[in-house]
């Protein structure tokens, strides 16, 4: 999408949008997305996925909500600085292209204490690998605690992000299973932060914002 204040351009990974120009009935649909991802849903959630509106690729016109995603995964303190820039850039760029626009953030962070670069280990992972080792909660909790310091807006004409999660897991990277923590300093049921809270905000927002949609 492109800040119509500052004309830069900016890629997200997720905008809900009017389309501009003409449907296009045979382009590329959230259903597709999930086949081409090749991602396994449960029985409920495939029911869940056949209830939603048939989403389509489109050139985008009216941006209506943008999310974006960014991954802490490793070598957390030095990521810190380029973490919390492209994270703060891009409700700018959302809110440069429409003050009425929803910008969400969503952030996760590893709190393994070791983890499988992809970068480091592009030759001889199997016999050989290069681990990256983290000082664990210390690392998780200076990135939480960065993203924190995002700014955050209540009402239109503000500065920040309408709705922000963080969810942190425990991911070697290494073909072991992923788990979700729970725990500190992964935020709790209730905190602004909590995946819930964006999820419920993101919702009230949109319902009141472009009830007539």
């Amino acid at each position: 999408m492109r800040d119509f204040v500052h004309d830069r351009k900016k890629n997200l990974d997720l905008v809900l949008c009017t389309p501009s120009g003409a449907m296009d009935e045979s382009a590329f649909t959230l259903a597709d997305m999930i086949a081409d991802y090749e991602i396994e849903l449960s029985s409920e959630e495939e029911n869940q996925l056949s209830e939603l509106p048939n989403l389509r690729r489109v050139r985008v016109g009216s941006v209506l909500m943008a999310l974006e995603a960014k991954a802490c995964m490793t070598a957390h303190q030095r990521a810190l600085p380029r973490l919390y820039d492209e994270l703060n850039s891009s409700h700018l760029t959302v809110h440069g292209a429409s003050d009425q626009a929803i910008a969400a953030g969503f952030v996760m962070v590893n709190i393994s204490r070791r983890y499988l670069s992809p970068d480091l280990n592009k030759r001889n992972r199997a016999i050989d690998p290069a681990w990256s080792t983290h000082d664990q909660p210390r690392d998780a909790q200076l990135a939480v605690d960065k993203v924190r310091q995002l700014p955050r807006r209540s009402r239109t004409g503000d500065t920040g992000y309408d709705a922000l999660a963080i969810v942190v897991i425990d991911c070697a990277n290494d073909g072991s299973p992923v788990r979700l923590l729970t725990t500190p300093p992964a935020p709790q049921q209730g905190d602004i932060y909590h995946y819930d809270s964006m999820i419920d905000r993101l919702a009230h927002i949109y319902a009141t914002r472009f009830r007539d949609l």
